[in-house]
């Protein structure tokens, strides 16, 4: 978040190379493959990324699911129909499959998996009527789903089509401007068109893409939906965590939203220079916010939902959406930086603007390893016990590594690929300091600002095998395959129970507080 929160130059030529205008295609393409990289990892350390990101829906239609029955049995009560909708429907003893479904005890009932983007599984009434569609619109595979092939997602699919997006940019600028002789921007908006129309081509072989692409506009669509159902019930509904996890990715990328709403600029005066104004950085500033902004509601919504419930943890939604808007100050400063033209001015802001990135990095830096991924909750009472070297003292921690101790009981990708992740994440959340050497190891600042825009996608990658990590140890509530509980994983502390709201409440399960996925 905080590694590329500086805009690139906007004011210059309106033709010729420019390669602001290549950093938000590269950056796109570099995340692809970083994504690729996950599932990998993913995968080869056991974790099912599908059921962690889609449980939060699953268990939102499962109270729908509950909701319509019951008000379909307060309708019909005394009815012959209402009885049998109890009987099929309302006495299903759900329990979620290998895939990251639920099944009946009974009989299966047909929902869609993590695997099975845009796929429909409806559960119908004795009259033949819909009592819910689940659709989960997600192009995330899970391990032994029954699924199409050529739907299927893999960390293989991925890279390819990271190194083909990649040698299609470099091919389309080449021919557009070398052989052709056109601008940058048309070389651009020439490559955006060649994907466009590769992706809608019904080929087999490109179903998942469009799958993808289906899911993030749905995605893209849940994040500025209100989530409001104060007429039914007076509380907003959660925010589930695929939803979080799509907003801090989106957090990641504001640059490019930056570049993209530079490039509409840039268009729209060509072949002429956009004028060094205010207002012509506005609007690209303001699109590069968004994602900030979208975070911050998240955050602002489910401190609503604490507040209405009485959470005494609601401040820590609170404390979150503060955090996002420290990430908009420094990204506001450095757009205006831009169109000031006194010497005097440009170094006072240039100040200003190093404090308010030490303050974001600083403040992301500690959410990123407390609340994200659950650790060092408390590595002071724990330290001696594990670290010192004749320890004898009993309780949770006597078997656990100095490692373990100070960061947390479970560690699902080991101590030293943990250990590795934290440390690359502490100095990638300063990499703005390369702003200090940037004449002399960067040609020019664009240059400058791509390489901080990839090194905070290379970042996310790594963040999102820990906070994806930590949401599946809490969604396990510390049980195992067998349903015994986990002595470490009970030992762990959970730093953020945030309140259920009663559209992510699990079926039979009113009781249960739901953890929460803060970012």
């Amino acid at each position: 978040m905080s590694s590329g929160q500086e805009v690139g130059e906007i004011f210059g030529s309106g033709a010729g190379h420019a390669t602001a205008l290549l950093r938000s295609p590269t950056v796109i393409i570099a995340s692809v493959g970083l994504w690729g990289m996950n599932v990998y990892l993913f995968r080869l350390f056991g974790i099912d990324y599908a059921h962690v990101l889609t449980l939060d829906l699953v268990k939102e239609k499962e109270a729908e699911i509950k909701n319509s029955i019951d008000d379909r049995s307060v309708a019909d009560e005394g009815d012959d129909d209402a009885g049998s909708l109890q009987g099929s429907i309302g006495g299903l003893e759900k329990r979620h499959s290998p895939a990251g479904g639920f099944v009946s005890k009974s009989h299966p009932v047909p929902v869609s998996t993590p695997s099975s983007n845009a796929s429909v599984g409806t559960i119908s009434t004795s009259g033949g009527k819909s009592a819910t569609t689940l659709s989960l619109a997600t192009t995330m595979t899970s391990p032994g789903a029954h699924r199409n092939p050529h739907d299927e997602v893999t960390a293989g699919k991925l890279i390819f089509f990271s190194i083909f997006l990649l040698l299609l940019l470099h091919s389309t600028t080449v021919i557009w401007i070398d052989f052709l002789g056109g601008s940058t921007i048309g070389a651009i908006f020439a490559f955006y068109s060649a994907v466009f129309v590769g992706i809608v081509i019904p080929l087999s072989s490109t179903a998942w893409i469009r799958k993808a692409v289906v899911t993030i506009f749905h995605r893209a669509f849940e994040l500025v939906n209100p989530r409001c159902s104060c007429l039914q019930s007076g509380v907003p509904r959660a925010i589930p965590f695929i939803d979080v996890f799509f907003a801090d990715a989106m957090c990641s990328l504001s640059k490019v939203f930056f570049d993209w709403g530079m490039l509409w600029h840039l268009a729209w005066h060509y072949p002429d220079a956009v004028p060094m104004d205010f207002e012509y950085i506005l609007i690209p500033s303001l699109v590069a916010s968004l994602p900030y902004l979208i975070r911050a509601r998240q955050c602002l919504v489910m401190f609503t939902i604490g507040f209405m419930k009485s959470d005494p943890k609601r401040y820590q939604h609170m404390l979150n959406a503060i955090k996002y808007s420290t990430s908009l100050w420094p990204l506001c400063v450095s757009a205006y930086q831009k169109t000031v033209t006194s010497d005097a001015e440009k170094a006072t802001l240039e100040n200003l603007l190093i404090i308010l990135l030490a303050i974001n990095s600083t403040y992301s830096l500690a959410w990123d390893i407390v609340m994200d991924w659950g650790m060092m909750q408390n590595p002071i009472a724990v330290v001696p016990d594990s670290c010192a070297p004749n320890a004898t003292s009993g309780g949770p921690s006597k078997n656990l590594s100095c490692a373990q101790a100070v960061l947390r009981p479970r560690l699902r990708f080991g101590a030293s690929t943990s250990i590795f992740i934290l440390v690359i994440d502490i100095i990638l959340r300063y990499s703005w300091l390369l702003r200090f050497w940037e004449k002399n190891i960067f040609p020019n600042s664009d240059v400058y600002i791509l390489s901080t825009q990839f090194l905070e996608a290379v970042r996310r990658a790594l963040w999102n095998l820990l906070r994806v990590e930590w949401e599946n140890i809490k969604q396990t509530r510390g049980r195992d395959a067998t349903g015994e509980a986990d002595e470490e994983a009970v030992f762990e502390n959970d730093p953020f129970l945030a309140p259920s709201a009663v559209a992510m409440s699990p079926l039979g399960r009113s009781k249960q507080t739901d953890d929460k996925h803060e970012s």
